[in-house]
């Protein structure tokens, strides 16, 4: 699958934009705050319908006006698609597929998958949880768009458990509302974790494959799933060890005044030889592992909807040292790949055969060639 044109109308500092792509390779250069990672990010959102740098729909419409709209062409196997969204100030958001007003989100989800790599991916391995649980259900709601509901109704019954924990302590009436909520939660939150542990479980074989290659088989891979309660076992039993703990530690939850166990609170343990790269491996290390684990994501929207998906990488070359750059920039072949950058030294251009390069200005983008 391939991003054939996207248009942008009020689009962060982007006016009107109409841009052409190349189906292999994309290269926007320019200054920083000049605009290369609103066309990134345009091209996230639709395949994720949302940004990857703000939960707010609102701040991706330039200032002073109250709608943006965006569109972009896509091709893949079985045919060709339009996507269509216009975001207004109000967080509304309007979607149509092929010409058609869609209101679920479902309908769209998985029209188009991308794989985005940044900078702040480079700390997938160091930082804390909250990143590598975003790096899991980023890639789940692409390609398994009953996840991104799930997801969703989980965190909406999240929030609602933890309003009432925070009543509790002076209206214990409203334990009966806990409890329902208590097992709302617990059933969504299983069917996350078990998704969540298929997708490791597959991501932790491809993973392991390419640090062996980037590392010239001298580091072994191992990616494992954590959480409070046993989740080695099926849906049902995982929703059974969500409500048992949540039922005999209640009262823990009061006091703190919000959920403590569930997928919202799991994590990814990442070792290399058996060592858990976290806490004691290099930063050479933790750079690899990530790259490892964002290429992986290639493969595994390969395997599971049959095409690679666009690969969306925003500044992150000339974070990589030349070993690392070179398998990343070798991996491309099949993939398109929108790349930008400060200056075009940092890319080895000359192993791409086919490829355009864009000059980015001040919202203004000119194709070099």
């Amino acid at each position: 699958m391939y991003i054939d044109a996207i248009e942008l109308i009020n689009y962060r500092n982007y006016e009107k934009l109409e841009l052409k792509l190349n189906n292999k390779i994309n290269i926007f250069v320019g200054e920083n705050a000049q605009g290369k990672t609103n066309v990134l990010e345009a091209m996230y959102f639709f395949s994720a319908l949302k940004s990857h740098r703000t939960n707010k729909d609102r701040e991706l419409i330039s200032w002073n006006k109250n709608k943006a709209y965006i569109k972009a062409d896509v091709v893949k196997n079985l045919g060709n698609y339009k996507l269509e969204f216009l975001l207004d100030i109000e967080g509304k958001k309007q979607m149509k597929l092929n010409g058609v007003k869609v209101n679920k989100s479902t309908d769209v989800l998985g029209t188009l998958n991308t794989v985005i790599f940044s900078p702040e991916d480079l700390k997938l391995i160091k930082e804390g949880p909250s990143l590598r649980r975003r790096f899991i259900d980023n890639e789940l709601s692409q390609i398994r768009p009953k996840y991104y509901y799930i997801l969703n109704q989980y965190n909406k019954v999240l929030m609602q458990r933890n309003n009432i924990l925070k009543t509790l302590m002076f209206s214990p009436s409203n334990r009966a509302t806990l409890e329902i909520f208590s097992e709302q939660l617990a059933d969504y939150g299983s069917i996350i974790i078990q998704n969540r542990i298929e997708f490791i479980k597959k991501l932790t074989l491809i993973a392991r494959l390419i640090h062996r290659k980037i590392t010239d088989g001298k580091e072994e891979l191992e990616v494992l799933y954590r959480s409070d309660i046993n989740v080695n076992t099926t849906t049902k039993e995982i929703k059974e060890n969500l409500l048992d703990y949540y039922i005999k530690h209640t009262e823990d939850d009061i006091k703190k005044g919000f959920t403590l166990v569930g997928p919202h609170r799991d994590d990814l343990a990442i070792f290399i030889n058996g060592i858990d790269v976290r806490n004691f491996g290099s930063q050479g290390q933790q750079r690899t592992a990530a790259l490892s684990l964002k290429l992986s994501e290639l493969e595994i929207v390969k395997a599971e909807v049959g095409e690679y998906p666009v690969l969306l990488l925003d500044d992150v070359l000339s974070e990589l040292d030349p070993k690392r750059q070179f398998y990343l920039l070798n991996s491309l072949k099949d993939i398109q790949t929108i790349i930008t950058c400060t200056s075009i030294k940092d890319i080895d251009i000359k192993k791409f055969a086919e490829k355009s390069i864009f000059e980015v200005n001040k919202g203004t983008i000119v194709r070099l060639e």
